[in-house]
Parts: C-alpha cells; structure tokens; sequence
C-alpha cells in the first residue's frame, strides 16, 4: 500500500492533470487541491486516501473516455462561398457539431450582384435565407451576430449576441472593398461588396435618372455621367450592363431624357481588362465594351473625388456624381486576430493544411486566407472557385482527424476564368484543356455555369425565367426605386 506522502503526490498530480487538459472541470480540481494539502495531515489515514484517490483516477479516467467520444465544436465565421461550403460538407457528421457565425441570416452569391445594381434580378434571388439551407441539420447552430473579438489562448469568440467557446476556428470572413486609403474616395464612392451595396447603387442609379427629367443641363451630364473604377470581373460586366441599358430600356422608361448625353467610363490602372485572363480575352472584352459605347480608360489611376469631380493621377477630371469603386480588394481580418498573424495584405497566412500560421486550431479559408505555394507565391487569386476548392480539402480534413488518418495538403487545380459583358458577348479561358473563347459560345458557358451555382431549383428558375424575359423583351422587370435606401451610409 502507497504511503500517505505517495497518495498526497499522486492526487494532487492528478488534479494538476485536470487543470491542463480539461479546463471545464478547473472548480472541481482546484476544490480538490484544497480538500487533500500539499503536506501530511495527520488526521488522514492511508486507506481514506487511498480511496479517494482511486474515485479520483476513475473521474477522470471516465471523463477522458467522454471527451474523446464527445462532439468536437467547429465555429465558422462567414457563410460565404467557404464557411457555407465547409457547413454543408459536415452538415449532420456525427463527429462535429457546427455553429456557422455571420452577420447576415443569408448567403450572398457575390458573382450576380451586378445584376441585382441593374435591375435584372431581385436580391432574393441570390440571397439565400442560412436557416432554410440548414433547415433539416441536426449538427448545424446559426448564429446572426457581429464578431468582436478573438481569444485564441482561450478558444473563445466573443460577438455582440453571445460568446462561443470551440475547439477548431474557421475564419472565412471573406474580403471588403480596398480603398487605398483614400477617405474621401471611402465617403462618396459606391462599393458593391454585398446585396445591400446592390440595392443601394439601383437606388441610386434609378434617383439619378428621376433627378435628371427636371435638372439643368449641366446637372444632367453629371447626373447621367457614371464612373466604374477597376477594371476586373465586376467593373467589366457592370459597364457592359450599363450600357445595354441605355441602348435598351432607359430610353423607353425615360422618354424625356437624351441617353446620347450619358457617359459610361471604365477605368483601369494597369495596361488591361481583366488582368487574370489572356491578352486575347481582355482586348475582346474591351472591343466589346467600346462597341456599346462605354469610354474605356487604361492606365488611368484616381487621386482624389468630391462627389462631384473625379479627379486623375494626370490631372484630368471627370465629372460624376455616381462613382462605382470596384478597384480592389483586402482581406476582412475579424478583431482579435494580433497584426503579426496578417500580412501586408490583409490576409491571414496559413499552411498548407488551411491551419493559421503561428496559432493552435485555427483556419482560415478563402479571401481572407494567405497560402503561398510555389505556383502562386503571393497566394492563391481571390476566387470563388479557390474559397470552395479549399472548404472541400478542409472537411476532408476534418473527417481524417477522428480516424487518425493523415491529413490531405491543399492543391489548387485552376479550371479557368471567365467574365460576361452584355448580350451574346463573353469571354472564357479554359485551364485545360488551355484554350480561349468568345462570343455567343462563352455567354451560353457563362450562364449555364453561374445558374448551377446557384442554391435551389427554385432560384435557379427564376433566374432562368428573369434572364429569358430580358433577352426577350430587352427590359428590365425589378426597377424599383425605394427612398429609404437612397442614402449610402444608411446601416
């Protein structure tokens, strides 16, 4: 039999051993701690001890067994592309429970925001409701609430609606509109980073032509003179929409305005459209746009804007009171997450595994996320298609864990990209086989590709049915103007 000194060393080990591995039970240890002193007490004999430290090696021998077998708690910050895709692939696994943080109750499909500023799409059609999604998940917690803070060293998320404790991080908060620091550019630019941003640059848009009927001429240049900055996916096929629409629909809708006065510039800083795609797709993407008649200016950066005049890096001025800024984007890092863990980018740099470099069980996928490889040392292009790939490795992931089986590095497969610019025109670069197409062909690629995207038969067929009434009738169905929304700080 163990001597009272022997027993004393093995309980208060033990309670020791509660207090690293299992938290939870620290009132429980430290209440252990003081029942059984660190010396000899006289007044306890051998077998009380002995007793009580056996009931003790069977606590936590049992709690051991418990926690192994328990549900392991994965909280996912974001519900776009990745945080959604990484919920749906665990949706009822028997090993995770999931709570999917965002501060919207709805996933946004960001590549047919555009349509929405243009009146071809209603928001509900490409916003769609996370509870709906998650409708039948046993496994699957939505929460609608803004994050606050991080706590790494204690595995805890701290929002305005409650706290959340987890034992795998997912941050998945995507990317925000880059400014370049520019405040003034900030304050009277229109950004188009979400559904509401959308609605608000429809509103205004649909204002501006109200507006126009009963303004004075030149009040009517700047008011029908709109300014797209960025010359990506997004201000390529928001200028092509535009101006189908003045060739189109405006002119019918609004009979006492001259369209011939309206001014649709694109503006670009570097030497092309569509900087990711071939040479040959981005001079047919500009040829497309100048042949509809938007004014497309490369090379061309912006210095300063009041609300009114736009002025250039070579001192000339564009005058605008709709100015759309689609000219970039960085990382939208949530508050906690210490400035030596991001990169010069905003982004947070991960291994290969998604794991967050330099932190324990915290991931980071997609927009937000920083992984070099020797393919693309300044890490991955921020893509749907890349945010998705990676929330499938990810789940894959998490599903070899409980097996202990060895986890899976990230390869990124490039299948292409692609961009619209009105009717019948788009252009489509294919990774493999490595060949590039326009026109007639691309378009159909595009829509057919961006409709299976789309979650839910229902919303695909709406959007069907949206898209054949507009190639048909050459008229927008949803321009409707709603007051409240006018202001763009409105929140």
């Amino acid at each position: 039999m163990k001597t009272k000194k022997e027993l004393n060393k093995d309980i208060l080990e033990t309670t020791a051993n509660i207090q690293e591995n299992y938290p939870e039970l620290t009132k429980f240890a430290d209440e252990m701690t003081v029942t059984i002193p660190a010396v000899e007490d006289p007044q306890i004999n051998e077998a009380t001890l002995s007793d009580y430290n056996n009931s003790l090696q069977t606590i936590v021998a049992g709690y051991a067994q418990n926690s192994q077998n328990a549900k392991k708690n994965i909280v996912i910050i974001g519900a776009g592309f990745a945080g959604l895709k990484l919920a749906r692939t665990l949706n009822n696994h028997p090993n995770y429970h999931i709570t999917l943080i965002d501060k919207n109750n709805y996933h946004q499909f960001q590549p047919l925001f555009y349509q929405v500023a243009m009146a071809n799409l209603d928001a509900s059609n490409i916003s769609f409701p996370l509870r709906n999604i998650f409708q039948k998940s046993k496994n699957v917690t939505i929460r609608v609430t803004e994050v606050t803070s991080i706590e790494a060293s204690i595995n805890m998320v701290f929002t305005t609606n409650g706290n959340f404790s987890y034992d795998y991080l997912v941050i998945a908060t995507g990317a925000v509109t880059n400014y370049f620091g520019n405040a003034a550019i900030e304050q009277y630019s229109y950004p188009m980073k979400n559904t509401w941003e959308a609605l608000q640059i429809r509103n205004t848009l649909l204002t501006h032509f109200e507006t126009a009927i009963t303004a004075n001429s030149l009040k009517v240049q700047q008011l029908l003179s709109i300014v797209i900055v960025g010359g990506g996916p997004t201000g390529v096929e928001l200028s092509g929409a535009l101006a189908e629409m003045k060739t189109d629909t405006l002119p019918l809708e609004y009979p006492e305005l001259n369209f011939a006065e309206m001014k649709i510039y694109l503006l670009e800083g570097s030497a092309k459209l569509l900087g990711a795609m071939t040479a040959a797709s981005s001079a047919k993407a500009r040829d497309y746009l100048e042949d509809l008649g938007v004014t497309v200016m490369l090379n061309t950066m912006v210095k300063e804007y009041n609300g009114r005049q736009l002025l250039l890096q070579d001192g000339n001025i564009l005058e605008s009171t709709f100015v759309i800024w689609a000219a970039g984007v960085i990382g939208n890092v949530p508050q906690g997450i210490s400035p030596e863990f991001v990169s010069k980018s905003s982004q947070i740099p991960t291994d290969a595994f998604h794991k967050v470099i330099g932190l324990n069980n915290v991931y980071a996928l997609g927009d937000v996320a920083l992984m070099a490889s020797d393919q693309y040392p300044k890490g991955y292009p921020q893509l749907a298609s890349v945010a998705i790939d990676q929330a499938v490795n990810l789940s894959n992931n998490f599903l070899c864990l409980p097996k202990n089986k060895p986890l899976i590095p990230f390869e990124y497969t490039n299948k292409g990209t692609m961009a619209t610019v009105g009717r019948n025109k788009a252009v489509v670069d294919l990774a493999k086989p490595f060949v590039s197409f326009h026109g007639f062909f691309a378009w159909l690629i595009w829509m057919t590709l961006h409709l299976f995207l789309l979650i839910g038969f229902k919303n695909r067929v709406i959007v069907f049915i949206n898209w054949i009434y507009k190639y048909l009738t050459h008229q927008q169905s949803l321009a409707l103007l709603f007051p409240n929304l006018h202001s763009k700080n409105k929140t």
